[in-house]
């Protein structure tokens, strides 16, 4: 039975905490199954390749230093940070360079790294609630451990991948070679240090103090993304204001239609008007944004043809919308 409540506890709440993701992906939103495999990359090959190696490096730090301590801490402060941000961030690279169209904006990148984030920490969680708390402590410990890493700590992981996520989107929205080359190579390199830092800074301080200060730190970091996140949106919405006028005088779309589409809720309620509704302004989300592509980087991989492909989609769903 605890088992069974570690793992609903372990994974309920990032589902819901994916959903949310995802509802905060307005205008363009990415392929539901992409995000989904990415979402179980976390689970199993991130967790899984991180429990083998986080675990072979602390014995090997055991070995080498006779101490346990140093072993925790250099595993916990180095180790770790580089080894699970790596392996989250291998998705993001994955659907990175097989999936390149898919990266449209700043904003997608940092729904992939969120999304593998939000998977990792539904294995750890449910591993942390079920080992270090109720075997630990009993039913006592579990729940102590729900509030501490679902309550608390619970967007850290997603927090922590997104910049990895933000450094391959800067890199494919730049021309710039370097740009190019160096962007996901920082974005990783920030995500190991905001890692590193929350793994050390409650740990030097210890016990409920420890705690309550490195959660205020997270979620000042939490907050920040957030708002960042918001500023995403509303660039993401500019591009639609922007290239979606042409649409208007070509009168592939109505006046009202442009506005709607603007909307920031329309992607929550079209459904409720039928699938075509639906499908025709996530259409219009994506024709705005490989217009965007077009004119900032070219007809890479067949974006003009791609843009028309979208105009007829629009044409014949513009009746039932």
């Amino acid at each position: 039975m605890a088992l069974l409540v570690s793992l609903f506890f372990g994974f309920a709440p990032m589902f819901v905490f994916a959903a949310f993701v995802y509802w905060l992906d307005r205008y363009e939103k990415e392929p539901v199954v992409l995000l989904g495999v990415t979402f179980f990359w976390g689970v199993f090959i991130a967790t899984g390749g991180a429990f083998v190696i986080n675990t072979m490096f602390g014995i090997g730090i055991y070995i080498f230093t006779g101490s346990e301590a140093a072993a925790d801490i250099g595993t916990a402060s180095i180790i770790a940070p580089i080894v699970e941000e790596f392996l989250k961030g291998l998705a993001v690279a994955i659907v990175f360079f097989i999936y390149y169209k898919e990266f449209d904006s700043i904003l997608d990148g940092v729904i992939y790294g969120g999304i593998v984030g939000l998977g990792f920490a539904a294995s750890e969680n449910t591993l942390y609630i079920y080992r270090d708390g109720y075997l630990e402590s009993g039913w006592s410990g579990l729940f102590a451990l729900v509030v501490i890493r679902v309550m608390l700590v619970g967007w850290m992981h997603a927090f922590f991948t997104a910049f990895t996520g933000i450094g391959f989107a800067t890199a494919r929205m730049s021309k710039n070679l370097l740009v190019r080359f160096t962007a996901p190579i920082i974005g990783y390199c920030v995500a190991v240090t905001a890692h590193a830092f929350h793994n050390t800074f409650g740990g030097l301080i210890g016990g409920f103090e420890g705690l309550a200060i490195g959660t205020f730190v997270d979620w000042i970091g939490w907050t920040v993304m957030f708002v960042f996140i918001l500023w995403m949106i509303g660039a993401e919405r500019g591009v639609l204001k922007k290239q979606l006028q042409e649409e208007v005088s070509l009168g592939l779309i109505s006046p009202a239609q442009y506005q709607k589409s603007l909307s920031f809720w329309t992607m929550s309620t079209a459904g409720l008007s039928g699938r075509a509704a639906s499908k025709f302004y996530k259409t219009c989300g994506e024709l705005a944004h490989k217009k965007e592509q077009f004119s900032k980087l070219g007809d890479e991989s067949g974006n003009a043809a791609t843009i028309e492909s979208l105009r007829a989609e629009l044409a014949r769903l513009a009746p039932f919308s």
